[in-house]
């Protein structure tokens, strides 16, 4: 019996140790993630201009781009990390940590082709955009498009990468630290596929405003982890509509909305 009893002690050590392992990796991304959002309001404070707010430089904007993607996305992705800490703990120790660095990688790139693109836009069409003009109709049907995304096939199949980690690192498996990288960058194309309307109505909105990063974040989270897939993902939908209506009708009633050139939201000045 005694030997029986330590036998038994001695299987479920390297249980334990997993368990400590993978749970000390989710620690160490919610940490880093409340270091960001810590570092995020700070360098956001005051310069949240509402739609169109100004991006800064290149270098200065990327920066700020991967810190705001680490508060906003290592939570809803550290059950697939810690997942994959736990398959390659023996193999590979390094390796979670290489595959956040591939995820994180992606998200940079995706950083990337935003600046181009607000920036071009901003370059070739100037004026037009500007809030009393056409920049108000182009936050509108931004946010209407997110809005309609969310009902398409393809946000479906990018979310269900998402949300299912063993399906997705079974079906994606490669060894090694080259393999750890790839499969982060993988697993966050898929994570961009899912979220890229969401962080385009965060720019609708405005880029630099904790509050809005905080709302977007929360629908991020709440599509990746809520077990009602369908209900969430209709929910976002309808908010980002009634949004979109809000800004196109009476943007000055949308709460914590900044509208430019005539400050701040009527329930934000009061608060």
């Amino acid at each position: 019996m005694a030997v029986g009893a330590a036998a038994r002690r001695f299987d479920v050590a390297p249980a334990f140790a997993a368990l400590r392992a993978r749970l000390a990796l989710v620690a160490l991304l919610l940490g880093l993630a409340g270091a960001a959002w810590w570092w995020s309001a700070g360098e956001m404070r005051g310069m949240d201009d509402g739609p169109g707010t100004a991006l800064g430089s290149l270098g200065w904007f990327v920066g700020v781009w991967v810190v705001m993607m680490a508060a906003m996305m290592f939570p809803s992705v550290s059950p697939t990390v810690a997942l994959y800490s736990t398959m390659t703990r023996r193999r590979t120790p390094l390796a979670p940590l290489v595959f956040v660095a591939g995820y994180v990688l992606v998200w940079a790139a995706a950083g990337l082709l935003a600046f181009a693109l607000v920036d071009g836009g901003s370059r070739l069409l100037g004026a037009e955009l500007a809030w009393r003009r056409g920049g108000r109709w182009a936050a509108g049907a931004v946010l209407l498009a997110a809005a309609v995304f969310e009902l398409t096939p393809l946000k479906d199949l990018c979310l269900s990468k998402c949300r299912s980690p063993l399906a997705f690192l079974l079906g994606r498996w490669r060894d090694g630290l080259r393999g750890a990288v790839t499969m982060g960058a993988r697993h966050g194309a898929w994570c961009v596929g899912c979220c890229w309307a969401l962080m385009a109505s965060l720019f609708a909105l405005g880029v630099m405003s904790i509050t809005w990063m905080a709302f977007v974040s929360a629908l991020i989270a709440a599509e990746k982890t809520l077990p009602w897939k369908r209900p969430v993902t209709y929910a976002t939908a309808l908010l980002l509509a009634a949004l979109a209506l809000g800004v196109l009708v009476a943007p000055g009633s949308v709460p914590g909305l900044h509208v430019p050139g005539g400050g701040a939201s009527m329930q934000m000045s009061n608060g």
